[in-house]
């Protein structure tokens, strides 16, 4: 009996545990589905808010403790007399506000679709005495993807509306590109900025292959349809041709600066050199030296300030696959600061 008890409450485990696994597949097949039919969310956040609060908490953090209590009970009070003021004031002209928009640029500029979504919600919502400031973070890439990222922030001033560019580490090269169309440009002291310049290089394994008697055909209908290639031999005429593109492309990208900052000297800051923060703002390329949090703390004075970000619908297999990839980016971080720091160690 007791055997017969036994496998019985292997069997009843075992049913348990497909069904659990079952249900939790199905489950999973559902939520994934239900995610990728999801859009973006808009992600918006009063900075103004988020100082005020963090600034009591500091204040209270900095008192004895019998004294925190009287200080919580006068913000409150401070709140509600503020909430009245707002009723009362209902009709009075509303601060302008400041939009903020972040833009962290790869090779590629893979975020250009969501900076140009969200310049459009900014344009939809945005008043007459309202000012965009972009967080602008990006050592240039690709001619034609920033080409078009600089295109979307020139949607900003076309429609009137303010526009001020932090840069507070890198806006080189297309970076640069994408900045100079603000009516401000700032940047902190160590920011690295300029490289207008083009650049473009490619291997050539021709010599190898005839070595090893390979021979590639390269067939094209028109004569500069291939200047260089990696497997053929490269003629004078050819490099001849991709020199003359890249000059027209270093010709288009001094032209789009001297538009949108007429008073600089285009000519002597575009030798695709980079400067920093302090030296850029003797140039002509930058407008002021400072981070933009101290800049928007200074709005903050005067205006709201309201972060606007679209975040994507992460699916559940990407989730998972983003935290694995940071996890292992984390790691790999840590094991060169390790041995970045060894060399400091005394032996």
């Amino acid at each position: 009996m007791n055997e017969w008890l036994t496998e019985f409450g292997m069997f009843l485990a075992q049913v348990l545990s497909l069904v659990l696994i079952l249900g939790l597949v199905v489950a999973l097949v559902i939520r994934m589905k239900n995610e990728s039919g999801d859009r973006p969310r808009l992600r918006l956040e009063e900075l103004n808010d988020n100082r005020r609060y963090r600034r009591r908490r500091m204040m209270m953090a900095a008192k004895p403790p019998g004294a925190r209590k009287r200080m919580l009970k006068g913000f409150r009070s401070e709140d509600k007399a503020e909430g009245k003021r707002g009723r009362k004031n209902d009709e009075d002209p509303t601060p302008p506000v400041v939009w903020v928009l972040d833009f962290h640029g790869d090779i590629r500029a893979s975020g250009t679709g969501r900076l140009a979504e969200e310049v459009s919600a900014v344009l939809n919502a945005a008043g007459d005495q309202d000012e965009v400031v972009v967080r602008l973070e990006s050592a240039g890439g690709l001619v034609h993807s920033y080409g078009l990222a600089a295109t979307e922030l020139d949607r900003l001033r076309e429609a009137g509306l303010s526009t001020t560019v932090c840069i507070d580490k890198v806006a080189a090269s297309g970076g640069y590109l994408m900045a100079c169309g603000a009516d401000q440009l700032r940047a902190a002291p160590f920011a690295v900025l300029g490289s207008i310049g083009v650049v473009a290089q490619l291997p050539n394994i021709h010599r190898l292959l005839k070595r090893h008697d390979i021979d590639v055909e390269l067939l094209t209908a028109g004569r500069y349809k291939r200047t260089l290639t990696v497997f053929g031999e490269n003629t004078q005429e050819g490099r001849d041709k991709f020199l003359d593109d890249l000059e027209s492309t270093h010709a288009l990208f001094k032209q789009h600066v001297a538009t949108r900052r007429p008073d600089l000297d285009v000519e002597a800051v575009a030798t695709g050199e980079i400067w920093y923060g302090t030296q850029a703002l003797a140039k002509g390329l930058i407008d002021a030296l400072g981070t933009s949090e101290a800049y928007l703390v200074e709005r903050m004075k005067e205006a709201r300030v309201i972060s606007l970000r679209l975040e994507p619908k992460q699916r559940l297999g990407n989730r998972l696959g983003l935290a694995i990839s940071r996890g292992v980016e984390a790691a790999v971080a840590r094991g060169l600061e390790v041995l970045e720091n060894s060399r400091w160690q005394k032996r």
